[in-house]
């Protein structure tokens, strides 16, 4: 079974209770997805591969912090990075494997493994998401958040880095 959105605001509203005891837990309808909301309850990280427009993977992956917010996942990066490059030049579509197997060019492609989806992807630029963010982001990863979050904070304000909202495929 594909996890749409419609199947995923179904099940968050079955499974609402459940899914409320994780901040910021994705509720998702069968098994393949079970294991994804459970990677992202537990992971520190995201591996993003931005998709082509014939759908292949670039060769560009990388290893990043992430955070739920609903049924998205954020990400703050560099704004020159390819990620979020690739999404000014129309390439909206990624490859996302949830799972902490540390830096991508020296995992071996074991991230491959990990349970993912296929994501849009789009520069989120409402201030209020960015603010959850990076509430979100001092929480989760509060022991380097001194040092991280005055980066991500002057960085989005400036444009230097960018929030990237990406979607899950479908519905």
């Amino acid at each position: 079974m594909t996890m749409t959105r419609r199947r995923f605001v179904a099940s968050s509203l079955v499974l609402g209770a459940g899914a409320a005891t994780i901040p910021g837990h994705i509720a998702w309808a069968d098994e393949k997805s079970d294991a994804l909301s459970k990677a992202i309850g537990e992971s520190p990280l995201v591996y993003v591969s931005p998709l082509r427009s014939d759908g292949s993977e670039s060769r560009c992956h990388a290893e990043v912090w992430f955070v739920p917010d609903g049924g998205d996942l954020l990400v703050v990066t560099d704004a020159k990075r390819w990620r979020a490059v690739a999404i000014g030049k129309g390439l909206g579509q990624a490859r996302l494997w949830v799972g902490d197997f540390g830096v991508w060019k020296k995992a071996e492609g074991r991230y491959l493994q990990a349970p993912g989806c296929d994501a849009n992807a789009r520069l989120e630029k409402d201030p209020a998401a960015h603010e959850r963010a990076l509430e979100a982001f001092g929480s989760k990863y509060a022991s380097a958040w001194g040092s991280w979050g005055p980066r991500f904070e002057k960085g989005l304000a400036s444009g230097e880095r960018v929030l990237i909202r990406y979607t899950p495929q479908g519905g």
